[in-house]
């Protein structure tokens, strides 16, 4: 994922870890790359928290999209696969302030003396990667061929970072309330089983996330020969409202429907889901539903969204969810 940002910094990305690389391109016949821009690069990754909150990186990312004529929250969606875009955020936000943080140096060359620097600082430097990548570009037969070759990747340095390959990890109900355990009180968790439970009786079936850092369950309802999932809940302690999903799925298709939707959820204090959200995925704290009222008044809103589906599909003759 890529957000372009302001100063002397070439490229910003972010990883599906939440981990930021910093890249800097220079041509090899630059004299720049062989000191000058090392220098810069520190510069920018001891700096990086203050240069960049990550305020200024969504809203940054958000303008990329924009200026590419991309939806940034689907965008987003396609991207995380089975994460939250909250703790997406939050993950990059640790990341920084941990000096988790990427490196890299862009060339068609790297120099015999930047490549010593790099095997260097990325052998001293945990637990941040310095790396370097070679673009040489082959002509021939009228095509032309471009070969990267990354640089810095030494098996000692390789073996004791923590910034490796995204890996996935199966969750499920027990490692889910497990995880919510480690991190929120006994009445979160007592929040959480409740939402389990109303899933397992309301929809046709529960699935849970594969994420590396955090987990979900899932609840799918399959009516009209199509699955419906309004809503996740995440091992960060947050219920997060699908209307990314439901906007392709009638009855909700219909802004009208989705409006309905959020006015119903709205009337849990402390949740406010405004008309700029209906295509996106908002979501609210599990600890808005400590209060019993406020617990009720969500699986009222979820048995009204399970019920217009019903009455929809009913409507067309295709009649009610499916086990």
């Amino acid at each position: 994922m890529k957000a372009k940002v302001t100063g002397a910094l070439d490229h910003l990305f972010i990883d599906q870890d939440g981990i930021p690389t910093l890249v800097e391109v220079k041509r090899s016949e630059d004299t720049r790359i062989r000191r000058e821009v090392v220098g810069q690069m520190l510069d920018y990754a001891a700096n990086a928290v203050v240069y960049w909150p990550i305020e200024k990186i969504q809203s940054q990312f958000e303008r990329t999209c924009h200026a590419e004529e991309l939806d940034p929250d689907d965008t987003l969606e396609e991207f995380l696969d089975d994460q939250s875009s909250e703790a997406f955020w939050q993950q990059v936000k640790t990341n920084l302030l941990a000096g988790r943080i990427r490196l890299m140096f862009v060339a068609d060359e790297i120099p015999g003396e930047l490549r010593r620097v790099v095997e260097f600082l990325n052998g001293q430097m945990d637990p941040a990667e310095v790396l370097a990548l070679e673009v040489p570009r082959y002509s021939g037969g009228g095509l032309q061929t471009l070969v990267p070759r990354v640089v810095g990747q030494t098996a000692e340095a390789q073996s004791r970072k923590t910034t490796g390959a995204r890996t996935k990890r199966q969750w499920n109900e027990e490692s889910i309330i497990e995880e919510l355990e480690q991190h929120h009180g006994a009445e979160i968790i007592e929040v959480a089983e409740k939402v389990i439970s109303w899933s397992k009786e309301h929809c046709s079936r529960i699935t849970f996330g594969s994420g590396k850092n955090w987990g979900s369950t899932i609840p799918y309802l399959y009516c009209g020969d199509i699955w419906y999932n309004p809503f996740a809940l995440w091992t960060d302690g947050t219920i997060e409202i699908k209307f990314t999903q439901l906007k392709l799925r009638p009855p909700f298709k219909s802004l009208e429907s989705r409006q309905k939707l959020a006015g119903h959820l709205n009337e849990i204090e402390g949740v406010n889901i405004g008309d700029d959200k209906l295509d996106k995925r908002p979501s609210f704290k599990l600890s808005l539903l400590v209060d019993p009222n406020s617990l009720n008044l969500f699986f009222k809103a979820m048995e009204w969204t399970v019920g217009e589906i019903h009455r929809h599909w009913e409507a067309e003759g295709n009649g009610s969810a499916q086990d």
